[in-house]
Order: C-alpha cells, then structure tokens, then sequence
C-alpha cells in the first residue's frame, strides 16, 4: 500500500498564536485554506503535542486545519506545568479556541489520548462538533492502564519492558504507574529526567505492529520526555478526571449519536487495544468502524494512515 502521506505537500501555518488561559499560554496554528472547511487536530498523550507532519492528514485546498499543543506540551507554556491541567480544562481550552477564532463547527480529529478528549469535547459541547475521525481508542479506564503499564503488553515486548522496569525498585512493581508517579513528584531532577525518558520510550517501542527500537528516539529528547511523562501520569493517576470511568464509553453516547463519525482502529494495537474501539462501537453503531487489519497503534502505520485520509476526504466533500 502505498504512503498516503505523500498525497498532500507539507504546508506552513498562515498564523499561529496563543490561546491565554488560567496560567496557562496554549499554542496554536492554522493551515491549509482559511476559507476551507474548519477541522481541528486533538493529539495524543496526553502531553505529546502537535507536530508538522499531523497537517498531511488533510486535504490542504479543503480544510482551515486547526492544531494546538495542550496544556503543559510542545510549544505552549509553561512546559510541563500540571496546574489546572485536567481534562475539563483542556476542554474548555477547545471551544475557547473555536470562538476566538470565530468558528461555528469544525471536524475534530483524534487519536488515542486525541480520541478520548474528543469525546469529552463532543459529550459537552455537541453543537460544536460537524463531525469526528477518531483512532486508537482510550477510555482511560483501569483495565487499560493495567494492559499497557502493568502487566499484558509486557508479554510482547519485553525487551521495551525490561527498560521501562529499569527505573521502579523492585518492591514497588506492583503499581508502576503509582511508583513512577513517587519519582515525578521528588526533589531527584536527574533520576525524574531518566524516569521520564524512560516512560516515553516505552510508549515510543510499542506504537508499531513491528518493534521498531528506534521509533522510541523520538520520545526520548529530554524536553518531549519530561512534559509526556508527568503529564500522561499525572491524567493516569487521576483516571482522567472522569466522574466515573465508563462516562465517555457509555453514558454520554446518546449525547453525540447523530454525529457522523468514523472510527479507525489497529487490529493488533498494543497500545489501546481493540476491544475498548470494539465497546465503543457496540454502544455507538452509528459510528462507522474501519479497523486495519494488519497493523499497531501509530497513526503512521500505511493502513490507518489511508483510512485516516479517506475519512477526512469523505467528511472534507461535505463542506458547504
């Protein structure tokens, strides 16, 4: 299958600013065509921030393509910051967005953490939203966390696994995410650095269908390291800042059932696996769910890759 990416030239922002809010400076940009299509980019994480190559996800001559680095992330400031750093608060972030840039509705698109803050999004401001490209499916739910940061996804790749345990003693492996959680909030910069690096790395060397170590380079320049591990953490820690952890999967689904939306899901991903997309389609068969048969959790991987710009195509065709 060919790289869809290559369908659409890289583009440069025709503006970019900051969204002021609480303590907080959030950065964002626009490209593509002001006149086009508004669509707003979600990523994942929490804490991973935009990126240039997320614009390619677009057709250029259709969309006004909206990215922002979330609280605490990427370009925004301050870096790494956890105060007033909730989901709620990254929700508001959004249609604040969305008003001062003086938009009706916008397409929203997510994936893995994306897709979950695009639910609480939709769930409380559904007449914001014209229609939803989800991927990777995360609820944040504890039988979730415990597959990918205790004890399940270690079975497949235990190379990456034997490193992310390197940092945690041995009398505290039974709750990682508590244990990891002890050393972010310490007064050991080095140890928290070589703590985080090490927590990125994990998420970076599972994302592929194919290990791929180098993938997790990436993910371990110290700056992208620190704020992707304390803030991922610091949700985690607090189940997402979720009533109750269910909320989004189940009881705010009537809220955005006439949504259009597509659902683009790796048969074998590890790092959100297919049952939670699998749940969410059960209570939610409006919702289109294309799952990729032979691929992981990056949105990079060709298969998704290729769903993810049809969906935007189709939805993209809409605009009037």
């Amino acid at each position: 299958m060919k790289d869809r990416l290559s369908l659409y030239p890289p583009i440069e922002p025709y503006d970019y600013d900051f969204l002021e809010a609480d303590n907080h400076q959030i950065y964002y940009e626009q490209c593509g065509n002001p006149d086009g299509k508004p669509a707003v980019f979600l990523h994942g994480g929490p804490g991973g921030g935009g990126s240039k190559i997320v614009r390619q996800f677009f057709n250029p001559e259709a969309y006004r393509i909206i990215i922002f680095d979330q609280r605490g992330c990427g370009r925004s400031k301050p870096h790494g910051c956890l105060e007033k750093n909730t989901t709620w608060d990254l929700v508001e972030d959004i249609e604040n967005l969305k008003k001062k840039l003086g938009i009706k509705q916008w397409l929203v698109f997510g994936g893995s953490w994306g897709s979950t803050l695009s639910l609480a999004y939709s769930q409380t401001y559904p007449d914001s939203v014209s229609e939803m490209v989800l991927r990777g499916i995360f609820m944040l739910r504890e039988k979730e966390l415990k597959w990918f940061y205790q004890y399940g996804a270690s079975n497949v790749f235990p190379e990456a696994w034997q490193y992310f345990l390197e940092p945690i003693d041995e009398e505290d492996r039974h709750n990682l995410i508590s244990a990891y959680h002890k050393i972010f909030l310490g007064d050991d910069e080095e140890k928290k650095l070589n703590a985080a690096i090490a927590w990125s790395k994990w998420e970076g060397s599972t994302s592929s269908l194919s290990y791929r170590p180098e993938m997790a380079e990436s993910f371990s320049e110290p700056k992208f390291a620190l704020a992707f591990a304390l803030i991922e953490n610091h949700y985690f820690i607090n189940k997402g800042f979720l009533e109750e952890e269910n909320q989004l999967i189940e009881k705010g689904i009537d809220i955005i059932r006439s949504i259009p939306t597509v659902i683009v899901q790796g048969r074998y991903d590890m790092v959100c696996p297919m049952t939670t997309a699998w749940e969410l389609s059960q209570n939610w068969p409006e919702a289109e769910l294309i799952i990729a048969p032979s691929s992981g959790h990056t949105a990079f991987e060709k298969e998704i890759t290729h769903e993810l710009i049809n969906a935007t195509n189709k939805f993209g065709s809409n605009n009037d």
